[in-house]
């Protein structure tokens, strides 16, 4: 089953204790659709600048990645962001932001992209990503990502939009920010009355939590000793859990807890490397061996 994804298409500079890389290919849209391709096709909608490399389109093409939905702007640039992460490879600060053309983001799903039955609103604002549920028709399961700054700034968009969705995704630090609650098992809950029938809090190295109203539990982060860089991290894990889903094409408890570890998974191999570098060494095999070794992690 099809996927349909909008989001950021970024070019990134990364700076690592150990290494530094720029202008390398980033955005929310980019990881997740990458992650997503391993289960689905997907289909990607954003906008770039005419700076943008025409040889970042063709490696997600070959990943059977539908980009016709990539908006091209001439005499545009792309959105680009700058970041350095500490020691601990967990914080990070960001040195630059630059939304160029991203800022101005404003989608038109192309016709076939309307009929999208499994949807994924990447991080962005909560008043773009209605604009897009305000233009697809047959929706059956749609899940949003979010951050503090949509949090802070759109809090009232982002509560209607939490309505009008199955699922969200967010991270620790963003479910206290919403809810004012320090403890993330009282968030989690609290943040599902809000609205979605499902919430995902991902915790980074100690993995994700899920939250529903029959459900709640823990899944650990695969144990990765060659953490290179976590750019991308939590878009991999949406984009392999929602590929799963898309893949079995329904959402049913045990397809949703299979899904969350297949997007642990996805987002272990991401962070060996920077950018796709890592996840363009992979293949379907190669997850579902790592699965075998997670699953066996976890019986005792």
């Amino acid at each position: 089953m099809p996927l349909l994804v909008v989001g950021s298409v970024a070019l990134d500079s990364v700076e690592t204790p150990t290494a530094k890389r720029d202008d390398i290919l980033g955005g929310s849209a980019v990881f997740f659709s990458y992650a997503a391709s391993y289960f689905t096709p997907v289909k990607l909608v954003s906008v770039v600048g005419d700076d943008w490399p025409h040889e970042h389109t063709e490696l997600l093409k070959e990943r059977n990645i539908d980009t016709s939905g990539l908006e091209v702007r001439p005499g545009a640039e792309t959105f680009r962001w700058r970041g350095k992460y500490q020691p601990n490879m967990n914080d990070r600060d960001t040195l630059e932001v630059h939304l160029n053309v991203f800022g101005e983001f404003d989608p038109v799903l192309p016709e076939e992209f309307r009929r999208s039955k499994f949807i994924f609103l990447a991080n962005g604002s909560p008043v773009v990503q209605a604009k897009v549920l305000d233009q697809v028709t047959d929706a059956q399961f749609t899940v949003a990502d979010t951050m503090d700054l949509w949090i802070r700034e759109q809090t009232d968009e982002l509560l209607a939009l939490l309505k009008r969705i199955d699922g969200l995704v967010l991270n620790d630090s963003e479910a206290k920010l919403l809810t004012g609650e320090e403890n993330l098992v009282l968030a989690g809950h609290q943040v599902r009355e809000m609205g979605p029938r499902f919430v995902v809090i991902k915790k980074g190295e100690h993995g994700a939590m899920f939250f529903s109203q029959h459900e709640t539990y823990v899944l650990p982060a695969y144990p990765t000793e060659d953490v290179i860089d976590p750019t991308g991290a939590g878009d991999s894990f949406a984009g392999g859990m929602m590929g799963f889903l898309a893949e079995q094409d329904n959402f049913e408890p045990v397809t949703l807890k299979r899904a969350m570890a297949y997007g642990i998974l996805v987002a272990s191999f991401n962070v060996e490397d920077f950018s796709l570098g890592r996840m363009q060494k992979i293949d379907r095999d190669e997850i579902e061996r790592r699965m075998e070794q997670y699953q066996k992690m976890l019986l005792f």
